[in-house]
């Protein structure tokens, strides 16, 4: 069985995408993701993008959709995996442009070397894993870059880098999600 994601903008608008039925897999609803990609309209352009929890891939692919330069996918399911590597190629995205990790975010942020603009830190929620992978990432976000974290509880809870400085949040039901810039 598998269900649909709908790209929201930029130029594979309305497309939709198919992606595997597994448990916890929830693409970011389409009212947060408009949100998120409204914040980052001028900074989505040309950016090397890491998703570090891809599951449907609505992010990276909204982010290629709207002119990121590469996109890091880590999804460590093989069968969104498949999900996904088919919709690369439906969609003719390069291999240059993204690059699929099938492995756990930690294990994909142990050999990750280069530095990303942007970051889409949206773990399963009953994984409990936003504070292990803002770690690990960290090192690897650009100065001044951004990181999207979506979480099932308030933002605050989360205990983040103090160097990721919140600029924007949002909650849609239950869904919280902030936008945050990496300060030196």
């Amino acid at each position: 069985m598998k269900n649909q994601l709908r790209i929201i903008g930029g130029e594979w608008k309305r497309r939709q995408l198919p992606f595997a039925s597994i448990d916890g897999l929830r693409p970011t609803p389409d009212r947060v993701r408009e949100t998120l990609f409204n914040w980052l309209m001028w900074d989505v352009q040309n950016a090397k993008v890491l998703d570090l929890c891809t599951g449907s891939g609505a992010l990276a692919f909204e982010a290629l959709s709207r002119g990121a330069a590469q996109a890091v996918m880590i999804e460590p399911d093989r069968t969104q995996a498949k999900f996904l590597t088919d919709n690369l190629e439906l969609l003719r995205v390069s291999k240059q442009q993204a690059q699929l990790k099938i492995m756990t975010a930690q294990q994909a942020l142990a050999t990750l070397k280069e530095q990303f603009d942007l970051v889409f830190l949206d773990p399963p929620y009953s994984l409990d894993l936003w504070e292990t992978l803002a770690n690990q990432a960290d090192p690897l976000i650009a100065e001044n870059g951004l990181i999207y974290v979506e979480a099932d509880r308030d933002l605050s809870q989360l205990k983040l880098p103090v160097s990721w400085k919140q600029i924007k949040n949002t909650k849609a039901g239950t869904v919280r999600a902030g936008l945050y810039q990496k300060s030196v």
